[in-house]
This record gives C-alpha cells, sequence and structure tokens, in this order.
C-alpha cells in the first residue's frame, strides 16, 4: 500500500462553498456536508488504474471545517484528478449514522466517477478495506467545452411528440448497423438522430442517465434501465465509446449538441427519489457514509429506512442539504449539460416530508420551478410514488406536466371493450379537464401515453393477458399484475391469422387515440415497429435483445412505420390540436370546439354497456372539420357523418380496419364519402377530414 501522508503542507484549509472538487487557479477546493463525522480522509489516486491511493490527506477539525462541512484547498492537483473519501464517526445506526471508515466514498457532488470494471458492490455487513473494488470521483472542468453556440432549446412552442428511449438499448442490437464500439453509447445515438427526425420526434427522453450501479439487480443479471442512481451530477460512463472519465462528458455533450442542430429537444429522467444504497444490508457508497440521517428519511427506528420508492430507500428530498444537492444537480445539467428538461421519476415521493408525510406546499418542488435558471425547462413529473401516493392533477407544484396514468388506464379499458368507459375516455380525450383542473393548468401539462419503459410494450399489450417475467429470476414477482391488456384470443406468438389482424388493428387504434387526443403525447422506443419483450413487462434488467429496440423490424412493420408518420403529420395539421387551451363542447345554445356523437349524431350512449364514440373537432372553418369514429365493439357499427356545407365533402384520411396504404391517405387518395353514413369494423377507427 501506498504511504499514507498526513502533512499538513499538503493542503490548504479551503472554502466550504462550493460543494464537491472545484478546480482553480491554486489547485482544487475538496467541500462536502458530513456534520456529523469525526474523522474525514481525501483519498488522492495517481490514476484509473491504481488500486490504492498514492496519498491519503487527513482533514483536520479546526482547519478544515466549517459547521457541518468539511474543506481543503490541495495545491498541487487539477481536473483528472481521481479521489475518493473516508469519513469516521458513530456507527450507532439507532441514532441514524453509518459511518464506517474502512469504506471509500463517492463525492455526492462528483461531476465523474471511475473504476466500473473494477467496481464489487458489497452489503453494508461485508467488513474490511474495500478500497481496491470502489468506484471512485474524478475532478472535471465543468467549463472546458466548445459548444460552438450551442444552447438549450427552451420550451417547447409546438405540441410535438415527445420519445421515449434508453441511450444504450436504442443502438446496441448488432442490426442497427453501427459499429460496434459505437453500439450502445452516446456516439451511437447521434448516429440514429435522422431516424428520429424522419419518425417525427421533437423531444427525446432518455432514461436514467447519472451514473447509477449496474450490479444492482438479481444474481447474474444487470441493472439496465438505470433506476438506481450513484452520483447526481456524472453521466454514466459505460455509455461512452471511451474509458477516459474526461472524454464521457465530451461525448455526452456531443450528442445534446447534435440532438439541438437537429431540432430535438433533450429531456432527462431523473431519479431523485432513492439511491442504489438500498435498505439496511444495502452498500455504503456515498450518502449512508457521510450524512445519513440528512440524505434518507428513516423510520422513526432510525436503523430502518423508508421505502417510498420500492427500491428499499427514499431521498430526503425536503432536506436543506439535500434539496440544495438536487437543485445544484439540475443546475449543472442546464448550465453545463445543456439537456432541455427533467422528467422526475416518482416524483410524488420528493412531496414528503422527513416523516414521510406528504407536504402541501413541499419545498423541493416549489423551488424547482421558480428556479431561474429553470425558467426555459421541461418540467415532468411522474405524479405518483410507490407506496400509494397519488397525485395525477393534483401535484403540489403546477408548472410541472405531468405523466397522466388514468389516460394510459381508461384507453387500454374501452379498446379492450370493458363496460362503463365513454365518459372517462372522453375526458381524456379532451386533455383530461377533469384532473387538470387548477386555473394554472393547460392540455399541455397531460403527457398522454398508453405504455412506456414500465409495463408492457404496444406489440405485448395486444398480445398477453398475463406478465412472463420469469427471465428476470424472481419467479415473476415482480411487475404490476395490472396491465388492462387484451391478447386478442391467444396468449403470445401465433401465425393464426385472425388473432394477427385483431392486434394489427389494435395497436393502430391506440396510436390513433393517442394522437388524436388532447394534450402531449409520448411514444415508447420500439412501439411504432412493434417491438416485443415477449410478455415482460419489467425488463429493467434485461440488457440483451429482449429489452433493446430491434432494428430488423424497421423494415419489417415499415407499414406501420408509416402509419405513425402519417397519424402525427394530420394531427399537426389539425389547429384545435396545436391550441394549449382546454375545448368547449358543443351544446344546445353554441357551437363549441368538440361535438360529441354516438352512432347517430349528437347522441352519444352513456350506457354502461356501450363500445363507441364519435367526435368532431368542429375548426374556425367548416374546411377544418375532422370527424372521428370509434368502434371498440365485437362486430360492425354503422355512423352517421354530420352535414357540411354545401361544395364539402367528407373523406376517410384513417381506417385502422384497412391493410396498408389504404389505412391512411392524407392527399387527393383520400376516398370521398358520398353517403350519409359510414360503416366501422369491429375494433376500428374512422377518420373523416371535411374537403
Amino acid at each position: 500500500m501506498a504511504a499514507r501522508s498526513r502533512s499538513r503542507s499538503d493542503l490548504h484549509a479551503g472554502d466550504p462553498a462550493p460543494l464537491g472538487a472545484t478546480p482553480n487557479p491554486g489547485g482544487v477546493n475538496f467541500s462536502l456536508y458530513a456534520p456529523h463525522a469525526e474523522s474525514v480522509e481525501l483519498l488522492l489516486f495517481d490514476d484509473v488504474a491504481a488500486d490504492t491511493p498514492a496519498r491519503t490527506l487527513q482533514l483536520d477539525k479546526t482547519d478544515h471545517r466549517t459547521a457541518g462541512y468539511w474543506h481543503a484547498l490541495v495545491p498541487d492537483v487539477g481536473p483528472g484528478q481521481v479521489y475518493a473519501y473516508r469519513a469516521g464517526g458513530s456507527r450507532q445506526a439507532a441514532a441514524g449514522h453509518r459511518f464506517d471508515p474502512a469504506k471509500v466514498l463517492l463525492d455526492p457532488y462528483a461531476r465523474a466517477v471511475a473504476r466500473y470494471d473494477r467496481y464489487r458492490r458489497l452489503d453494508a455487513a461485508a467488513a474490511g478495506d474495500n478500497v481496491r473494488a470502489s468506484l471512485r470521483s474524478v475532478v472535471v472542468d465543468p467549463g472546458d467545452y466548445d459548444w460552438e453556440g450551442d444552447r438549450p432549446l427552451g420550451p417547447a412552442t409546438e405540441r410535438g411528440l415527445i420519445y421515449e428511449l434508453h441511450v444504450a438499448g436504442f443502438t446496441r442490437d448488432p442490426a442497427s448497423g453501427l459499429a460496434p464500439a459505437d453500439r450502445g453509447t452516446y456516439a451511437g445515438l447521434v448516429q440514429k438522430i435522422p431516424y428520429l427526425v424522419d419518425l417525427g420526434v421533437t423531444t427525446v427522453e432518455l432514461l436514467p442517465v447519472h451514473a447509477f450501479d449496474p450490479q444492482d439487480a438479481p444474481p447474474g443479471r444487470t441493472n439496465y434501465w438505470g433506476y438506481s442512481p450513484l452520483a447526481f451530477f456524472a453521466p454514466h460512463p459505460l455509455y461512452s465509446r471511451r474509458d477516459d472519465p474526461l472524454a464521457v462528458l465530451g461525448e455526452f455533450r456531443d450528442m445534446v449538441k447534435a440532438l439541438h442542430s437537429a431540432g430535438i429537444r433533450v429531456v432527462l429522467d431523473v431519479v431523485y427519489n432513492h439511491t442504489a444504497e438500498g435498505a439496511s444490508d444495502g452498500p455504503i457508497l456515498c450518502y449512508k457514509g457521510l450524512a445519513n440521517s440528512a440524505y434518507y428519511v428513516l423510520e422513526r427506528d432510525r436503523n430502518r429506512y423508508a421505502n417510498y420508492s420500492g427500491c428499499g430507500n427514499t431521498f430526503n428530498a425536503n432536506h436543506p442539504v439535500a434539496a440544495r444537492l438536487i437543485l445544484d444537480s439540475l443546475r449543472y445539467w442546464v448550465e453545463h449539460m445543456h439537456v432541455d428538461g427533467f422528467r422526475f421519476d416518482l416524483a410524488s415521493s420528493l412531496t414528503r416530508d422527513r416523516n414521510g408525510e406528504p407536504l402541501l406546499r413541499p419545498p423541493l418542488p416549489l423551488a424547482i420551478q421558480t428556479e431561474p435558471a429553470l425558467a426555459g425547462c421541461d418540467l415532468i413529473a411522474e405524479p405518483w410514488d410507490a407506496a400509494g401516493l397519488f397525485q395525477v392533477g393534483s401535484f403540489p407544484a403546477r408548472r410541472f406536466g405531468q405523466w397522466n396514468g388514468p389516460f394510459r388506464d381508461d384507453v387500454r379499458r374501452f379498446l379492450r371493450g370493458d363496460d362503463a368507459t365513454i365518459e372517462p375516455l372522453m375526458a381524456r380525450i379532451v386533455g383530461s379537464p377533469d384532473l387538470f383542473n387548477h386555473p394554472q393548468h393547460r392540455p399541455s401539462h397531460s403527457i398522454n401515453f398508453v405504455t412506456c419503459h414500465d409495463g408492457f410494450t404496444l406489440a405485448d399489450l395486444v398480445a398477453y393477458n398475463r406478465k412472463h417475467n420469469e427471465d428476470n429470476g424472481e419467479d415473476n414477482r415482480d411487475g404490476n399484475p395490472h396491465n388492462l391488456s387484451w391478447n386478442s384470443g391467444l396468449e403470445g406468438p401465433t401465425p393464426a391469422p385472425a388473432v394477427r389482424e385483431v392486434r394489427r388493428r389494435q395497436v393502430k387504434n391506440f396510436l390513433t387515440l393517442l394522437l388524436l387526443s388532447h394534450g402531449r403525447p409520448l411514444l415508447w422506443m420500439g412501439d411504432e415497429v412493434q417491438r416485443t419483450q415477449r410478455g415482460n413487462n419489467n425488463a429493467y434488467c434485461q440488457d440483451n435483445p429482449l429489452g433493446w429496440f430491434q432494428w430488423d423490424k424497421v423494415e419489417q412493420h415499415g407499414d406501420l412505420l408509416r402509419f405513425l408518420r402519417g397519424l402525427l403529420r394530420l394531427a399537426a395539421d389539425i389547429p384545435q390540436l396545436q391550441q394549449d387551451r382546454f375545448w368547449h363542447a358543443t351544446s344546445a345554445n353554441e357551437q363549441g370546439d368538440i361535438t360529441w356523437h354516438g352512432v347517430a349524431i349528437g347522441a352519444p350512449d352513456w350506457r354502461p354497456q356501450s363500445h363507441s364514440l364519435a367526435w368532431t373537432l368542429e375548426g374556425e372553418r367548416p374546411q377544418q372539420r375532422v370527424h372521428i369514429m370509434a368502434n371498440a365493439w365485437w362486430r360492425e357499427l354503422t355512423f352517421a357523418l354530420p352535414e357540411l356545407p354545401d361544395g364539402l365533402h367528407w373523406h376517410r384520411v384513417v381506417d385502422t380496419a384497412r391493410a396498408a396504404p389504404a389505412d391512411l391517405a392524407l392527399s387527393e387518395e383520400a376516398a370521398r364519402l358520398d353517403e350519409t353514413t359510414v360503416p366501422v369494423s369491429w375494433h376500428s377507427i374512422v377518420v373523416a377530414r371535411a374537403r
């Protein structure tokens, strides 16, 4: 082991602010929060490959501690310096402390993380020095990059399409056509930007890219999705082509810059609700070993962690220190990484106090929405947590857009053919004003989706009645059993033409309702090409073809791609969908923005056993009218068409029952409907436009 240097000549007092490792003309200032620590050591390594520190600098309580902050200025180091900490103190878990001076700790403000190739996840009870198996922090100069004039794109001015994707999984498939070194990387995603542009994507929502613990998974498997964060400032290094920790930042920034050049915004899925350190038996990697009771919500028994995340612990987001860390992280990703927004995983957990009680005015979410550096950001909440707190429409920070779980569920129920679905569906079509009923709310607050990373893919939603998660190694106990899916007659893959036909229709039905409803639509990676996970609705540990984008399906399902692109063009050409205000329904006394029908004009069928609905988007001029007829019943229904002024006729632009290319025709090829009624096949949707 290298000699342990404790000489005060190795370091100066330094400053408590800013937190983290900050290069300056005098060296690097190191600062971290550990108010109850009795000792702190700063470990300096010669390089990433070094197993042991070249220097271990003991911080002195008198010279290097101010209030709860430990700090030091090291004069002879700079960007690229590899470092870590050890902290000693009371190990009384009953007092909320978990100090272990044998454990090497990451800096909570680490801008880069290294040594994933040597890292080994050890539980808290593992005794002895873990320095050889630990992760390391790396000093970064945040300003060392040429952005070439790039800036965050600012708030979206168009409705657009949010495309949720996994950075690595999007290009890891050999059929992607990328060189092996580029697959699964930030650079690989750059090469697929033309596909995103051609599809019509305006925002990518990236599954977690904060450095996370890939070993937080069942034995023999990998935490693939990344919902196991370690460092809230560092891009995940395993998504880079290069081993150099500083090069990882450049590659991430290159990706952001390239997406911006294509007009695509970058939203990060951020996991501030828990960390990879897990429950009481979980590893001591960072926060536990520095300020356990500040960073985590603890039970009355201080030895136990409150688990509102479903992942073993809950970040104490409304503690002043934890809240500052989150705000600093958000500012860093905007100011130095140029991202355009954030989707907050299990955001309702961020509204709880230190006792786990929901707050009416939670400090952190309110601070986020009023932070000037985030004023131009897209803020999106997943407005629930794993302990039953459900806040769709009532998330207390009103500026946040919100994932609309009821949209997903009500559309699934209707298209599955459930009873009592008409009234809920009507509310979802018009932007869910029943949920988003605060004066500050608009339709754009509703992030509409029918599938996402969490649950069935769209292809599996119409092919499986039950989840099939055996590959996850947990005896199919994981994953939500409540999927509101329908297998169309047979479970799983089948060559049966009749079943395949139903599934084809249902996929197009889901896409049609998603894109022609008010609000912002979100599409999960690969749903446009029938990507399947073979019934696995929780593929978080499937870093293999099961969880990857399947590029061979792009050509195989080109007809569905064509259909989706056409729907996006149709939606962009409907003025009502672009207006960010709630529609007014036509009444007996006043023409509104939308008129409701059943199979008969002006007569919606409200009965519980009804399975059909029609509506007209009126437009400011008759030429802008769009009429949509949805039949979720088991037989063909005949719908009446509204009257049009002389010289205008209805034209069929979408019919999900028809095979491509007759399923969508936006141009002069759209068939004129000369009758006063139109047959709509079982389990299908027909859209007509006035012309």
